[in-house]
């Protein structure tokens, strides 16, 4: 009674990487000559190979004193090895060259004035992404936090930086920078030009500070009490209202430092009014797979929190 035929299970990484080790001892003429090319030991070469044999059911060469040899089976295996390793290069290729003409668009929510945060990876990434993908579209809207929010959920936006505030179930988000605010005040102000040490005459104190007019965003909860008389929807309306010399305000040290660098703006007892903001990417949990922002996110994980948003 002849044997039945012997069906093999489906192709597997570790079969490829098996056929590899094949192809490669068939065209060197053995085991030993197989060792410099591979580098790996003949013993794990000879290993690779039975593994190979008990997973395809066949005796594929014979080695020994005479030397290596293919059997028949091993001849026919071999050229079908070449033949599947030949395609899986192929899929290689074009898939390499999918990624290469990526198109469509890329539609980014940012929190106002990040673009000043020496940690630039919200940058770096773009840049990746446009050289990766020099036909994708980018389209940015500077928008605040909640709006961002809603517009992942709704699918207006595919990705956004927002602060990290309540966790919203919908959404997933990805750690990006911390930022550091201090509480300044404009040149003009009956406090700018105080010395801040305390032994000195005149210094500036924190119930000085409290009964300052200040300015409040109205998208963030401060962990500071102040005499709040007045609000701004974004940083740049914050800046505007300490420019005047009427208002203290919390700023991050990122944007204040342009003005402080020219003498119109100085933080105010920067021991005590500080407090950090933790930023983070968000995209919408269960969305449909998008190459575009996969290359992104891909391109902005690699970035480093060391780099120069």
């Amino acid at each position: 009674m002849s044997k039945p035929a012997r069906s093999m299970a489906p192709i597997s990484d570790a079969d490829i990487r098996l056929l590899r080790v094949f192809r490669t001892v068939v065209e060197c003429g053995g085991f030993s000559a197989a060792e410099v090319e591979l580098n790996i030991s003949r013993a794990a070469i000879s290993q690779h190979m039975a593994d190979l044999e008990r997973r395809l059911g066949l005796t594929l060469c014979w080695r020994g004193r005479a030397g290596f040899r293919l059997t028949e089976e091993g001849r026919l295996a071999y050229e079908a090895a070449l033949r599947l390793l030949a395609s899986t290069e192929s899929f290689r290729s074009e898939i390499n060259t999918v990624h290469r003409r990526l198109r469509g668009e890329l539609n980014i929510g940012i929190t106002d004035n990040l673009v000043t945060m020496p940690q630039m990876r919200v940058t770096h990434a773009l840049r990746g992404l446009k050289q990766l993908a020099p036909e994708v579209r980018v389209n940015i809207r500077m928008i605040p936090p909640n709006e961002i929010e809603r517009g992942v959920l709704d699918g207006q936006l595919h990705v956004g930086v927002v602060p990290v505030r309540r966790g919203l179930p919908g959404l997933a988000g990805l750690p990006l920078y911390s930022e550091e605010s201090l509480l300044y005040c404009g040149d003009g102000h009956p406090l700018f030009d105080r010395p801040e040490d305390g032994a000195v005459p005149g210094a500036v104190t924190r119930e000085d500070v409290e009964a300052a007019d200040a300015v409040a965003p109205t998208q963030a909860q401060l962990p500071h009490e102040l005499n709040n008389t007045a609000t701004a929807t974004d940083r740049e309306g914050v800046a505007f209202l300490i420019l005047t010399g009427c208002y203290v305000g919390f700023l991050p040290i990122h944007y204040a430092r342009q003005w402080v660098e020219r003498g119109m703006m100085r933080a105010l007892l920067p021991g005590i009014y500080r407090h950090a903001l933790e930023f983070q990417v968000v995209t919408k949990k269960g969305a449909q797979p998008n190459l575009v922002l996969d290359r992104f996110l891909e391109v902005l994980r690699g970035s480093g929190d060391g780099e120069d948003a």
